[in-house]
């Protein structure tokens, strides 16, 4: 039995004032003082981890002005406050050990388009992506581009003034800065653009802070205007924040933004902005060059420069390598070839964009033909040219995933971002990242590199594990050398993700105008109360250190080696927030999206785990004993202390792990995570183990035991249909199932399998009926393995199965059945899935074992044996059960004619997840029948096998079908049929969508059997 988890006993009277004050005076949003959030935002995507002492979710801008106004109370002079976006920082320039601002949960809207004037209005929270996706129906786009658009806000991109790639070509964010909505350190609203001569004049006559700023930061850069023009770099990636250099735009006009603009919420909170956008680049073409090493990579990009392209980006061998473990890589292998034999140790992707093809074509001529005249000089081995917007799409893909793939490199050495956006001029890159690898080289260390090298920026993630203390100190020793070499090469150490912890070098890289840019936080912030200690600090206050801040490593090293080892997806989360991902049409993360609270993400689920773990050590408590006891023997010793944890104290006692368990309910169990997440973190795996210890110690509650004999008893239940379905809906039943935690439950199909499989002649894969089989037979037959989803609640599809299979020319069997499991697993009873598992198992080998290969129905079940088994039984014990599309596309039928008839595929999102290829099967298949099948993006349904009838999640579940599903499913055209894979989503669509979707298979029966019959014109028939 587990121990229970006293939180900790850490005060803070003083911050406890505050959030107290700021709700008395009429804060409307949220706030949190909960050790689970808390926890959620320690972390970002950098190394560091500083836990804050209460979290605020302003709901408008009267809440952040009143939030800074409150703060500025001279009894609340000791709070720090930091602003937080999407928390994709890799400096940690959002973390605070004060009071989190967390702009994203509410500020996120888009407050106004105007396409013909070239500008839009938005919220800070709003994301990069969310934003683009409102533009496009425009014709429009928001240019600076992300590697993590699908969660970066718009407030942190401007406080960081991000960049990225085409960056030459479209500038940083705050060249598309046209007004800024902030909250100065008093709580004054203030809207900031270019100003006139005049209306300079006015803004410094302006009373109180306002005016203040306007004087102040006016004459420190007048009176030091030829300092600023000598030491601020001449670079596309100049410095970032206090940019005096660019106080005044190229009209002469005063604009205070070019100070804010990078700021880091040092100076100000961004709440608004009203941002320039662009037209989309109607046409555009990527040219992938690949080379014999990364210095030739590097050296040649200084050639490619001169051909006029939008952007040039380079990875490493290390990166290609990680992507061609990824998802991503399906999409895009086909533009990286292998060249007779020789490794690829470098890739630059040119890109040409323009309005016309005649222009884009003109550009990538002249490239071509230098390439083609050159052949393998330079150090190339070949190139490949991608046209058209999915292609090109699916390369810029994988160079985004690039920065969370070098996280999921194998061992507990992993890149991490600590000295990863150097900026040099262009023509130093070559040489410079010479002696940056070196440096590298001279430590033993691994690493991998990206970046945009036509901008003199390479993103360089050493491979350091921080957990243990002596590689620790690399950081220090690495960070100081990297500073004196951007140095010698007339860099900077932050071109691109901003200073964050690593302020401390800021002294020398302003050099001589370090006192100026202390004067200007000073004006604007003059007791460092905001995010204090980065980029500047008053005179007298102290700026943070590298090696001073708490690490990550440094808590997880207190979790025994053996415990790591086995949560080395919860150990390895790097805060990359791939699953913040904004999208309601993908399926990561579902409880997220619908929540938008951190600890419903898998990121925030791997943050609480992981501090589950720590302090279970430290009391004495190993996970991995607790549940090989659990699963090892049957006792009751346990019982008593159970029902006393649970009847006399439960959730009235407080305890961490009910902090874990609140998170962990909120999971879906989709699998979304396992495939979206760069480092592959599985929640539905580690969560299983946690619900197995955290029941050790609490009693499970009675719903979760229902649940977990469901799949045992159907057979039963089935045999008195009628009873068992009126049974469910008679009144004291489903209010007693409600009383449970139960909802919704659905009805028996009422069919009688086997009497059914009898009447229609199809055998089940007995023994006796696998071994009387002739050898033609055998080669024509499969087994279809029964789930209960299918079995048992739509017991039709079963049959239409095997009626497919039968009339394509297969001999189809069915498998005893047996259950599943998958629901034991969901819910952590670990013991019973693996007994369950191990007797499926049996089965199935057997089938195997004839030379039989083995299909499943319904996606979620199936993948199962791929998975859950696997982790159980071991990879050897389990035989391969195909996905229907997966077997049937392997034999394709002979083709049909065409016919005018189109479909639409909601996939399950486990089979999205896990099995993406398969997707294409169906609209392959589908297209071998003279049928068009569009596999559309979705995100997931909300239903995921149990989860969508708790009584506890409904209304997530249904926000969550309304975010993706709700919309595909009402808005087909009237000349589509939208059809779902998954027997859970078939559920929910006719729950909350009111309608009932078909399985492909149904349709293709229905195809076949028409055509078979001649019902159809012949023109439909087979094709001779």
């Amino acid at each position: 039995m587990i121990p229970r988890l006293v939180p900790n006993s850490q005060k803070a009277p003083l911050v406890n004032e505050y959030v107290l004050a700021v709700r008395k005076a009429g804060f409307g949003g949220d706030m949190s003082a909960d050790t689970a959030d808390k926890i959620v935002f320690a972390t970002d995507n950098s190394i560091y981890e500083i836990a804050p002492k209460a979290v605020l979710f302003p709901r408008s801008l009267g809440d952040v002005s009143l939030a800074l106004a409150v703060l500025a109370q001279p009894v609340f002079r000791n709070v720090k406050l930091a602003a937080r976006g999407g928390g994709t920082g890799t400096n940690g320039q959002s973390l605070s050990d004060g009071v989190v601002l967390d702009l994203s949960r509410y500020l996120n809207c888009i407050l106004e388009i105007n396409a013909d004037e070239g500008w839009v209005r938005v919220q800070a929270g709003v994301v990069k992506d969310q934003l683009n996706a409102a533009l496009k129906t425009f014709g429009m786009f928001f240019a600076p581009e992300l590697s993590t658009s699908n969660r970066a806000t718009i407030g942190g991109m401007i406080n960081t003034d991000a960049s990225g790639q085409g960056s030459c070509l479209y500038g940083k964010t705050r060249d598309h800065v046209l007004e800024l909505t902030s909250i100065f350190s008093d709580g004054t609203i203030w809207t900031s653009c270019a100003l006139d001569d005049l209306q300079l004049a006015q803004a410094k006559r302006t009373t109180g802070i306002v005016g203040r700023l306007h004087k102040s930061v006016d004459c420190l850069q007048r009176e030091n205007a030829s300092a600023i023009q000598m030491q601020f770099p001449k670079l596309n990636r100049c410095l970032t924040g206090y940019d005096l250099a660019h106080i005044r735009d190229g009209d002469g006009r005063f604009d205070l933004n070019s100070v804010l603009c990078g700021s880091e919420g040092t100076l100000a909170v961004i709440a608004e902005a009203k941002l320039r956008i662009l037209p989309i680049p109607k046409h555009t073409v990527l040219v992938n060059v690949r080379y014999e090493s990364f210095d030739a990579c590097l050296r040649d990009a200084r050639s490619l420069i001169t051909y006029g392209a939008a952007s040039i980006e380079t990875v490493d061998s290390k990166v290609l390598a990680l992507a061609q473990d990824d998802i991503v890589w399906e999409g895009v292998k086909a533009f990286f070839p292998s060249s007779d034999g020789e490794p690829t140790h470098g890739v630059n992707l040119v890109e040409f964009v323009g309005g016309t093809v005649e222009e884009v074509e003109r550009q990538l001529a002249l490239l071509v033909a230098t390439l083609e005249a050159d052949g393998g000089g330079a150090g190339r081995l070949g190139f490949t040219i991608a046209r058209g917007e999915a292609s090109v799409q699916s390369i810029w893909q994988m160079r985004k995933r690039a920065v969370g793939l070098l996280g999921n490199m194998q061992g507990d050495k992993r890149p991490i971002a600590f000295v990863e956006d150097t900026a040099v001029p262009p023509e130093n890159l070559a040489d410079f990242i010479a002696e940056f690898r070196a440096l590298l080289d001279r430590r033993g260390l691994d690493y991998g590199m990206f970046g945009h090298v036509d901008a003199g920026v390479l993103h360089v993630r050493p491979a350091i594990d921080l957990k243990a203390p002596e590689q620790e100190k690399l950081i220090r020793d690495i960070t100081d050398e990297v500073v004196n070499l951007t140095l010698k090469y007339g860099g900077l150490l932050w071109g691109e993700h901003g200073k964050g912890v690593r302020s401390e070098y800021s002294p020398k890289f302003f050099g001589q105008l370090y006192p100026i840019v202390q004067a200007v936080k000073q004006v604007f912030d003059p007791h460092n109360q905001l995010n204090p200690g980065k980029i500047a600090a008053p005179s007298g206050q102290k700026l943070l250190k590298i090696d001073a801040v708490p690490m990550r490593g440094q808590a997880d090293r207190k979790i025994p080696q053996g415990v790591r080892a086995v949560y080395t997806d919860v150990v390895n989360c790097n805060g990359n927030g791939a699953c913040y991902d904004w999208d309601p049409d993908t399926a990561m993360c579902p409880s997220w999206k619908a929540t938008r609270e951190g600890r419903h993400s898998p990121k925030g689920r791997a943050m609480l785990t992981k501090e589950w773990l720590r302090r279970l050590a430290a009391n004495g408590s190993n996970p991995l004993a607790e549940g090989n006891r659990l699963r090892s023997l049957v006792s009751l010793r346990d019982f008593p202390a159970k029902v006393l944890n649970s009847v006399f104290h439960g959730r009235r006692t407080a305890d961490f792990s009910h902090d874990v368990k609140e998170a962990m309910d909120g999971c879906l169990a989709c699998k979304s995570c396992v495939a979206g997440c760069p480092i592959k973190v599985n929640v539905p795996s580690f969560r299983a183990r946690f619900l197995e210890l955290y029941h050790s110690r609490y009693l499970r509650p009675p719903k979760d035991r229902l649940v977990a004999v469901l799949e045992g008893i159907l057979p039963l239940l089935a045999k008195a249909p009628r009873l068992t379905n009126t049974v469910l809906r008679i009144s004291p039943v489903t209010a007693t199932l409600r009383a449970l935690g139960l909802v919704d439950l659905p009805l028996l199909t009422g069919t009688d399998l086997s009497r059914e499989m009898v009447a229609r002649g199809f055998a089940f894969a007995t023994p006796d009926a696998l071994r009387s089989m002739s050898a033609e037979e055998k080669r024509r037959a499969v087994v279809v393995v029964q789930d209960a989803f299918t079995s048992f609640y739509e017991t039709e599809l079963v049959f239409d199965t095997l009626e497919l299979l039968s009339g394509l020319g297969f001999k189809p069997f069915l498998t005893v059945y047996q259950p599943n499991g998958k629901p034991l697993h969901v819910h952590g009873f670990l013991k019973r899935f693996e007994r369950i598992a191990r007797a499926q198992a049996e089965q199935l080998k057997s089938c195997a074992a004839a030379g039989i290969p083995l299909v499943g129905i319904d996606p979620s079940m199936t993948l199962t044996f791929r998975s859950e088994y696997v982790d159980a039984l071991g990879a050897g014990a389990v035989p391969r059960v195909h996905l229907l599309q997966e077997w049937l596309a392997a034999r394709l039928p002979a083709r049909f004619s065409a016919i005018e008839k189109n479909y639409v595929l909601l996939p399950h999102c486990t089979e999205r997840a896990t099995a993406a290829s398969s997707l294409q099967d169906w609209v392959a298949i589908f297209s071998s029948f003279g049928l068009r099948l569009n596999v559309v993006a979705s995100g997931c349904c909300g239903m995921a096998g149990t989860y969508g009838h708790e009584t506890r999640n409904v209304a997530t579940s249904r926000a969550i079908f309304d975010m993706s599903w709700r919309r595909h499913v009402e808005e087909a055209r009237p000349e589509e049929e939208v059809l779902a894979t998954g027997y859970s989503c078939r559920s929910q669509a006719k729950r909350f969508g009111k309608v009932r979707l078909r399985h492909p298979v149904q349709v293709l029966l229905e195809h076949l059997a028409l055509t078979i019959s001649g019902n159809e014109p012949a023109e439909v028939r087979h094709a001779s």
